[in-house]
């Protein structure tokens, strides 16, 4: 069972990130986006629901609302999902049970003789405070399902999922700084730490 994590309330805002998850590919990826920004990221192992729904926004709000309660700190939470044209959307906001049952081995088993590949990532990163409501930043990059899986890096669907703006590589065939470039989870936190830095210059 995850342990609830106690730090100060006197929290640097601006300064510092509290992020939950148990993903370290998502926290490095997160550290690597906020540290352009001089924001530091912090990992909180906190337990939050996860809640099944239609919207990854509000399955990203309902986890930080959790995250806040069960920690009593300011954290932001993320919720990605892989969206496939040809499977109506599918898996879309189920991404992570999908990934848990079948893997992305599976979402290409669906997708034999299928000629229309496209698909995309979408990501929900919320923001939420002690007594506050979630704000959410959204990022979507769109590309195609490949053949095959391809690649060793990154994490999830990656090893499927090349990006229209890229060079034909997989996200698994890219490090973390080159996926980066793309991703729509690098997308959605460039979004919140742009808008995290501004409150902290009002702050301090």
């Amino acid at each position: 069972m995850e342990t609830k994590t106690k730090v100060s309330k006197d929290f640097p805002k601006g300064k510092v990130a509290y992020f939950v998850t148990t993903n370290i590919h998502k926290f490095l990826e997160a550290h690597n986006v906020l540290s352009e920004y001089k924001i530091a990221t912090a990992k909180l192992k906190v337990e939050a629901t996860e809640i099944q729904d239609d919207s990854l926004e509000n399955i990203a709000k309902f986890s930080a609302h959790d995250a806040v309660k069960n920690s009593g700190l300011p954290i932001f939470v993320g919720d990605a999902g892989l969206f496939v044209e040809a499977l109506n959307g599918f898996p879309g906001p189920y991404s992570a049970f999908v990934y848990r049952t079948v893997g992305p081995q599976g979402i290409l088993d669906l997708m034999q003789n299928k000629t229309n590949r496209n698909a995309y990532f979408q990501t929900v990163i919320a923001y939420c405070e002690p007594n506050g409501e979630p704000k959410t930043f959204c990022g979507k990059v769109e590309g195609t399902i490949c053949m095959e899986q391809k690649g060793d890096l990154g994490f999830g669907y990656d090893p499927i999922f090349v990006p229209n703006r890229g060079d034909g590589r997989t996200f698994a065939q890219m490090s973390t700084d080159e996926k980066n470039v793309y991703s729509h989870r690098a997308e959605a936190l460039r979004k919140f730490a742009e808008w995290y830095s501004g409150v902290g210059k009002r702050i301090f």
